[in-house]
């Protein structure tokens, strides 16, 4: 079993990578926006996926926290 204090770490690491992989999709859904790609090209769906997965990972690190 890992020590209290390297379960800390890891549960602070992920919630920084996740919120890290939350605003990248954000930013390719803005970006591919801006420069007119539509509702359906590949820069949205992929800031979606990423928006998607990122608040995924927050949700079971703040859930498995408590």
């Amino acid at each position: 079993m890992s020590s209290p204090s390297g379960r800390n770490l890891h549960v602070s690491t992920t919630v920084i990578l996740s919120a890290l992989m939350v605003l990248i999709g954000a930013g390719l859904v803005v970006r591919t926006l801006t420069l007119g790609g539509g509702l359906f090209s590949i820069g949205v769906i992929m800031g979606a996926l990423f928006v998607a997965a990122g608040l995924g990972r927050l949700w079971v690190a703040m859930r498995g926290a408590k």
